[in-house]
Protein backbone atom coordinates (compact mmCIF):
# COMPACT_ATOMS: atom_id res chain seq x y z
CA UNK A 1 0.00 0.00 0.00
CA UNK A 2 0.97 3.61 -0.51
CA UNK A 3 0.19 5.41 2.74
CA UNK A 4 0.26 9.14 3.47
CA UNK A 5 0.60 10.20 7.10
CA UNK A 6 -0.60 13.80 7.51
CA UNK A 7 0.48 15.33 10.81
CA UNK A 8 0.70 18.83 12.23
CA UNK A 9 3.89 18.06 14.17
CA UNK A 10 6.77 15.68 13.57
CA UNK A 11 10.16 15.21 15.30
CA UNK A 12 11.94 17.18 16.60
CA UNK A 13 8.65 18.85 17.63
CA UNK A 14 7.26 17.51 20.90
CA UNK A 15 3.79 16.10 21.45
CA UNK A 16 1.98 12.80 21.09
CA UNK A 17 1.26 12.97 17.31
CA UNK A 18 4.93 13.70 16.60
CA UNK A 19 6.45 10.48 17.94
CA UNK A 20 3.33 8.48 17.07
CA UNK A 21 3.69 9.39 13.39
CA UNK A 22 7.39 8.57 13.37
CA UNK A 23 6.99 5.23 15.14
CA UNK A 24 4.02 4.17 13.00
CA UNK A 25 5.87 5.13 9.79
CA UNK A 26 8.87 3.08 10.89
CA UNK A 27 6.75 -0.03 11.47
CA UNK A 28 4.62 0.37 8.32
CA UNK A 29 7.80 0.56 6.23
CA UNK A 30 9.11 -2.53 8.03
CA UNK A 31 5.89 -4.28 6.95
CA UNK A 32 6.72 -3.48 3.31
CA UNK A 33 4.50 -0.45 2.67
CA UNK A 34 5.45 2.86 1.03
CA UNK A 35 5.05 5.78 3.44
CA UNK A 36 5.19 9.54 2.94
CA UNK A 37 4.82 11.96 5.85
CA UNK A 38 3.36 15.41 5.14
CA UNK A 39 3.81 17.85 8.00
CA UNK A 40 4.28 21.53 8.80
CA UNK A 41 7.77 22.98 8.93
CA UNK A 42 9.49 22.71 12.29
CA UNK A 43 11.32 25.64 13.89
CA UNK A 44 14.01 23.15 14.94
CA UNK A 45 16.76 21.52 12.92
CA UNK A 46 15.46 18.16 11.73
CA UNK A 47 17.88 15.24 11.94
CA UNK A 48 18.14 12.86 8.99
CA UNK A 49 17.21 10.04 11.36
CA UNK A 50 13.59 11.23 11.52
CA UNK A 51 13.01 10.38 7.86
CA UNK A 52 15.12 7.28 7.28
CA UNK A 53 13.31 5.11 4.74
CA UNK A 54 10.39 7.37 3.97
CA UNK A 55 9.90 10.82 2.51
CA UNK A 56 9.03 13.79 4.72
CA UNK A 57 7.35 16.77 3.03
CA UNK A 58 7.52 20.07 4.94
CA UNK A 59 4.68 22.53 4.38
CA UNK A 60 5.44 26.21 5.14
CA UNK A 61 3.45 27.66 7.99
CA UNK A 62 1.64 31.01 8.05
CA UNK A 63 -1.85 32.02 9.10
CA UNK A 64 -4.40 29.24 9.60
CA UNK A 65 -6.13 29.60 6.23
CA UNK A 66 -2.87 29.99 4.30
CA UNK A 67 -1.32 26.92 5.87
CA UNK A 68 -4.46 24.85 5.24
CA UNK A 69 -4.35 25.59 1.52
CA UNK A 70 -0.60 24.93 1.38
CA UNK A 71 -1.12 21.59 3.09
CA UNK A 72 -4.02 20.76 0.75
CA UNK A 73 -1.79 21.52 -2.24
CA UNK A 74 0.88 19.13 -0.89
CA UNK A 75 -1.78 16.46 -0.46
CA UNK A 76 -2.96 16.86 -4.04
CA UNK A 77 0.65 16.52 -5.20
CA UNK A 78 1.79 13.55 -3.12
CA UNK A 79 -1.44 11.76 -2.19
CA UNK A 80 -3.45 11.70 -5.40
CA UNK A 81 -2.39 8.10 -6.15
CA UNK A 82 -2.15 6.92 -2.55
CA UNK A 83 -4.28 4.15 -1.11
CA UNK A 84 -4.65 5.71 2.35
CA UNK A 85 -4.44 9.24 3.72
CA UNK A 86 -4.24 9.13 7.50
CA UNK A 87 -4.69 12.50 9.24
CA UNK A 88 -3.60 13.08 12.84
CA UNK A 89 -5.63 16.18 13.66
CA UNK A 90 -9.20 17.24 12.95
CA UNK A 91 -8.29 20.84 12.13
CA UNK A 92 -4.60 21.34 11.25
CA UNK A 93 -4.64 18.26 8.97
CA UNK A 94 -8.31 17.26 8.70
CA UNK A 95 -9.35 20.57 7.15
CA UNK A 96 -6.61 20.39 4.46
CA UNK A 97 -7.67 16.80 3.67
CA UNK A 98 -11.23 18.09 3.22
CA UNK A 99 -10.03 21.00 1.06
CA UNK A 100 -7.84 18.73 -1.11
CA UNK A 101 -10.94 16.84 -2.38
CA UNK A 102 -8.94 13.66 -3.00
CA UNK A 103 -10.95 11.03 -4.87
CA UNK A 104 -8.82 7.90 -4.94
CA UNK A 105 -7.38 7.37 -1.44
CA UNK A 106 -9.47 6.33 1.51
CA UNK A 107 -9.36 9.09 4.12
CA UNK A 108 -8.98 8.27 7.82
CA UNK A 109 -8.90 10.67 10.76
CA UNK A 110 -7.21 9.82 14.06
CA UNK A 111 -8.58 11.59 17.13
CA UNK A 112 -6.53 11.84 20.30
CA UNK A 113 -7.79 15.27 21.29
CA UNK A 114 -10.59 17.76 20.65
CA UNK A 115 -9.68 21.03 18.92
CA UNK A 116 -12.76 23.06 19.93
CA UNK A 117 -12.60 21.99 23.57
CA UNK A 118 -8.90 22.88 23.67
CA UNK A 119 -9.67 26.35 22.25
CA UNK A 120 -12.35 26.73 24.96
CA UNK A 121 -9.72 26.04 27.63
CA UNK A 122 -7.29 28.46 25.93
CA UNK A 123 -9.81 31.20 26.71
CA UNK A 124 -10.03 30.32 30.39
CA UNK A 125 -12.59 27.50 30.38
CA UNK A 126 -12.19 25.00 33.21
CA UNK A 127 -14.63 22.24 32.24
CA UNK A 128 -13.41 18.77 31.44
CA UNK A 129 -14.09 17.35 27.99
CA UNK A 130 -17.13 15.42 29.27
CA UNK A 131 -18.47 18.45 31.16
CA UNK A 132 -18.04 20.67 28.11
CA UNK A 133 -19.96 18.34 25.81
CA UNK A 134 -22.70 17.98 28.42
CA UNK A 135 -23.23 21.76 28.67
CA UNK A 136 -23.80 22.96 25.12
CA UNK A 137 -24.63 26.63 24.63
CA UNK A 138 -25.36 28.65 21.50
CA UNK A 139 -21.75 29.76 21.00
CA UNK A 140 -20.84 26.07 20.55
CA UNK A 141 -23.37 25.32 17.82
CA UNK A 142 -21.33 26.58 14.87
CA UNK A 143 -18.24 24.64 15.94
CA UNK A 144 -20.32 21.51 16.54
CA UNK A 145 -21.90 21.48 13.09
CA UNK A 146 -18.63 22.39 11.39
CA UNK A 147 -16.86 19.53 13.11
CA UNK A 148 -19.72 17.11 12.42
CA UNK A 149 -19.51 17.97 8.71
CA UNK A 150 -15.74 17.45 8.80
CA UNK A 151 -15.99 14.08 10.60
CA UNK A 152 -18.50 12.70 8.12
CA UNK A 153 -16.23 13.65 5.18
CA UNK A 154 -13.81 10.88 6.23
CA UNK A 155 -14.17 7.19 5.39
CA UNK A 156 -13.18 6.13 8.90
CA UNK A 157 -12.18 7.48 12.30
CA UNK A 158 -9.61 6.03 14.68
CA UNK A 159 -9.98 6.86 18.36
CA UNK A 160 -7.06 6.36 20.71
CA UNK A 161 -9.40 5.54 23.62
CA UNK A 162 -12.87 4.16 24.31
CA UNK A 163 -13.29 7.21 26.57
CA UNK A 164 -13.39 9.64 23.63
CA UNK A 165 -15.22 7.20 21.36
CA UNK A 166 -18.15 7.01 23.79
CA UNK A 167 -18.38 10.81 24.03
CA UNK A 168 -18.45 11.17 20.24
CA UNK A 169 -20.94 8.34 19.77
CA UNK A 170 -23.26 10.16 22.15
CA UNK A 171 -23.05 13.62 20.58
CA UNK A 172 -22.23 12.87 16.91
CA UNK A 173 -24.94 10.44 15.85
CA UNK A 174 -23.83 9.82 12.23
CA UNK A 175 -20.15 8.97 12.56
CA UNK A 176 -18.45 7.03 9.76
CA UNK A 177 -16.85 3.63 10.40
CA UNK A 178 -14.79 3.93 13.57
CA UNK A 179 -12.74 1.85 15.96
CA UNK A 180 -10.32 2.21 18.86
CA UNK A 181 -6.59 1.61 18.40
CA UNK A 182 -4.82 2.18 21.69
CA UNK A 183 -1.32 3.58 22.00
CA UNK A 184 1.72 1.37 22.30
CA UNK A 185 3.26 0.33 25.58
CA UNK A 186 6.83 -0.60 24.80
CA UNK A 187 8.77 -3.23 26.72
CA UNK A 188 10.82 -1.88 29.58
CA UNK A 189 12.40 -2.77 32.88
CA UNK A 190 10.35 -1.00 35.56
CA UNK A 191 12.35 -0.69 38.76
CA UNK A 192 11.25 0.70 42.15
CA UNK A 193 12.20 4.33 42.65
CA UNK A 194 13.59 5.63 45.95
CA UNK A 195 12.45 9.12 46.94
CA UNK A 196 14.91 12.00 46.86
CA UNK A 197 15.26 14.63 49.55
CA UNK A 198 13.79 17.08 48.71
CA UNK A 199 11.07 15.23 46.82
CA UNK A 200 11.19 15.72 43.03
CA UNK A 201 7.99 16.19 40.98
CA UNK A 202 8.04 16.34 37.20
CA UNK A 203 5.70 17.64 34.52
CA UNK A 204 6.54 16.86 30.89
CA UNK A 205 4.48 18.03 27.92
CA UNK A 206 3.09 21.01 26.06
CA UNK A 207 2.59 24.25 27.97
CA UNK A 208 -1.06 24.81 27.04
CA UNK A 209 -4.09 25.78 29.11
CA UNK A 210 -5.85 22.41 29.39
CA UNK A 211 -2.72 20.87 30.93
CA UNK A 212 -3.60 22.89 34.07
CA UNK A 213 0.07 23.55 34.89
CA UNK A 214 -0.66 26.81 36.73
CA UNK A 215 -2.72 24.88 39.30
CA UNK A 216 0.21 22.51 39.76
CA UNK A 217 2.52 25.47 40.43
CA UNK A 218 0.06 26.87 42.97
CA UNK A 219 -0.14 23.45 44.63
CA UNK A 220 3.63 23.19 44.98
CA UNK A 221 3.64 26.53 46.81
CA UNK A 222 1.71 24.75 49.58
CA UNK A 223 4.18 21.86 49.87
CA UNK A 224 7.53 22.43 51.60
CA UNK A 225 10.57 20.27 50.88
CA UNK A 226 9.58 19.49 47.29
CA UNK A 227 10.77 20.63 43.88
CA UNK A 228 9.10 20.67 40.48
CA UNK A 229 10.62 20.43 37.02
CA UNK A 230 8.49 21.74 34.15
CA UNK A 231 9.73 20.24 30.88
CA UNK A 232 8.33 21.47 27.59
CA UNK A 233 7.26 24.64 25.85
CA UNK A 234 4.12 26.30 24.54
CA UNK A 235 1.91 29.39 24.55
CA UNK A 236 1.55 29.53 28.35
CA UNK A 237 5.34 29.51 28.96
CA UNK A 238 5.69 33.21 29.78
CA UNK A 239 2.64 33.21 32.06
CA UNK A 240 4.08 30.24 33.96
CA UNK A 241 7.48 31.92 34.35
CA UNK A 242 5.72 35.03 35.71
CA UNK A 243 3.62 32.95 38.12
CA UNK A 244 6.67 31.11 39.47
CA UNK A 245 8.44 34.44 40.00
CA UNK A 246 5.36 36.01 41.62
CA UNK A 247 5.17 33.13 44.11
CA UNK A 248 8.94 33.31 44.78
CA UNK A 249 9.37 29.69 43.74
CA UNK A 250 12.36 30.13 41.42
CA UNK A 251 14.52 28.12 43.80
CA UNK A 252 12.10 25.16 43.73
CA UNK A 253 10.65 25.18 40.21
CA UNK A 254 12.92 24.65 37.21
CA UNK A 255 12.05 25.05 33.52
CA UNK A 256 13.67 22.61 31.09
CA UNK A 257 13.47 22.64 27.29
CA UNK A 258 11.90 19.63 25.52
CA UNK A 259 14.01 16.47 25.62
CA UNK A 260 14.04 13.31 23.55
CA UNK A 261 15.43 9.78 23.58
CA UNK A 262 18.03 9.00 26.24
CA UNK A 263 17.79 12.50 27.70
CA UNK A 264 14.07 11.99 28.30
CA UNK A 265 14.65 8.62 29.98
CA UNK A 266 17.35 10.17 32.18
CA UNK A 267 15.02 12.98 33.25
CA UNK A 268 12.24 10.50 34.10
CA UNK A 269 14.62 8.34 36.14
CA UNK A 270 15.94 11.40 37.98
CA UNK A 271 12.52 12.30 39.46
CA UNK A 272 10.14 10.72 41.96
CA UNK A 273 6.72 11.30 40.37
CA UNK A 274 5.39 12.38 36.98
CA UNK A 275 2.35 14.63 37.54
CA UNK A 276 -0.32 15.06 34.82
CA UNK A 277 -3.03 17.40 36.22
CA UNK A 278 -4.85 18.10 32.93
CA UNK A 279 -8.54 19.05 32.88
CA UNK A 280 -8.82 16.04 30.57
CA UNK A 281 -5.97 13.86 29.31
CA UNK A 282 -7.28 11.52 26.66
CA UNK A 283 -4.23 9.38 25.94
CA UNK A 284 -1.05 10.58 27.67
CA UNK A 285 1.96 8.95 25.98
CA UNK A 286 4.38 10.38 28.51
CA UNK A 287 2.56 8.52 31.31
CA UNK A 288 3.20 5.25 29.47
CA UNK A 289 6.86 6.16 28.97
CA UNK A 290 7.21 6.84 32.70
CA UNK A 291 5.43 3.61 33.58
CA UNK A 292 7.82 1.68 31.32
CA UNK A 293 10.75 2.54 33.60
CA UNK A 294 8.80 2.27 36.86
CA UNK A 295 8.35 5.99 37.62
CA UNK A 296 5.15 6.57 39.62
CA UNK A 297 2.54 8.62 37.76
CA UNK A 298 -0.09 10.88 39.31
CA UNK A 299 -2.79 11.21 36.64
CA UNK A 300 -6.03 13.18 36.50
CA UNK A 301 -9.19 11.12 36.91
CA UNK A 302 -10.41 12.66 33.64
CA UNK A 303 -8.32 10.38 31.45
CA UNK A 304 -8.97 7.87 28.70
CA UNK A 305 -6.40 5.17 29.41
CA UNK A 306 -7.75 1.65 29.74
CA UNK A 307 -7.40 -0.20 33.04
CA UNK A 308 -4.52 -2.23 31.59
CA UNK A 309 -2.57 0.83 30.50
CA UNK A 310 -2.99 2.77 33.73
CA UNK A 311 -2.12 -0.16 35.97
CA UNK A 312 0.27 1.04 38.69
CA UNK A 313 -0.64 4.74 38.26
CA UNK A 314 -2.29 6.90 40.92
CA UNK A 315 -5.58 8.34 39.64
CA UNK A 316 -7.10 11.34 41.47
CA UNK A 317 -9.21 14.50 40.95
CA UNK A 318 -6.65 17.16 40.01
CA UNK A 319 -8.64 20.13 38.75
CA UNK A 320 -7.92 22.66 41.54
CA UNK A 321 -4.65 23.53 43.26
CA UNK A 322 -6.13 22.26 46.55
CA UNK A 323 -6.96 18.87 45.01
CA UNK A 324 -3.49 18.63 43.49
CA UNK A 325 -1.79 19.58 46.77
CA UNK A 326 -3.79 16.93 48.67
CA UNK A 327 -2.86 14.30 46.09
CA UNK A 328 0.84 15.24 46.16
CA UNK A 329 1.00 15.12 49.96
CA UNK A 330 -0.78 11.75 50.04
CA UNK A 331 1.59 10.40 47.44
CA UNK A 332 4.66 11.59 49.36
CA UNK A 333 3.32 9.99 52.54
CA UNK A 334 2.68 6.64 50.89
CA UNK A 335 5.55 6.71 48.41
CA UNK A 336 7.27 3.36 49.11
CA UNK A 337 4.08 1.37 48.43
CA UNK A 338 3.22 3.50 45.39
CA UNK A 339 6.74 3.13 43.96
CA UNK A 340 6.50 -0.62 44.41
CA UNK A 341 3.18 -0.69 42.55
CA UNK A 342 4.63 1.38 39.70
CA UNK A 343 7.36 -1.23 39.27
CA UNK A 344 4.88 -4.06 38.65
CA UNK A 345 5.24 -5.96 35.34
CA UNK A 346 3.70 -4.36 32.29
CA UNK A 347 1.35 -5.65 29.64
CA UNK A 348 3.46 -5.19 26.52
CA UNK A 349 1.91 -3.58 23.44
CA UNK A 350 4.44 -3.08 20.66
CA UNK A 351 4.39 -0.76 17.68
CA UNK A 352 4.13 -3.84 15.47
CA UNK A 353 0.80 -4.64 17.11
CA UNK A 354 -0.37 -1.04 16.65
CA UNK A 355 0.69 -1.06 12.99
CA UNK A 356 -1.03 -4.38 12.27
CA UNK A 357 -4.27 -3.08 13.76
CA UNK A 358 -4.02 -0.05 11.46
CA UNK A 359 -3.31 -2.24 8.44
CA UNK A 360 -6.34 -4.35 9.24
CA UNK A 361 -8.47 -1.20 9.14
CA UNK A 362 -6.81 0.10 5.98
CA UNK A 363 -7.36 -3.16 4.14
CA UNK A 364 -11.01 -3.34 5.21
CA UNK A 365 -11.63 0.00 3.48
CA UNK A 366 -9.97 -0.82 0.15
Amino acid sequence: MKIILATGIYPPDIGGPSMYTYSLAEELVAQGHAVTVITYESPYQRSHTVSRLWQVIDVPRGGWVIRWFRFAKALRTYAKNADIVYAFSSVSCGVPVFLARLRHPKKILRLGGDFFWERYTDHGGMKSLREWYASWHWSSIFGFFMKHHLLTSFDAIVFSTHFQQKIYEKYYRTLPVHRVIENSLLPGLPLPHVAHDPFRFLFMGRFVAFKNISSLVLALAKIPKATLTLTGEGPTSLALVDLVSELSLNDRITFVSPVHGDRKDHLLKDHDVLVIPSMTEISPNVALEARRIGLPVLLTEENGLSDDLRLGMVIAPLKTSAEIADALLSLMKNYPAIAQGAAAPLRERTWRTVALEHLDLFQSLL
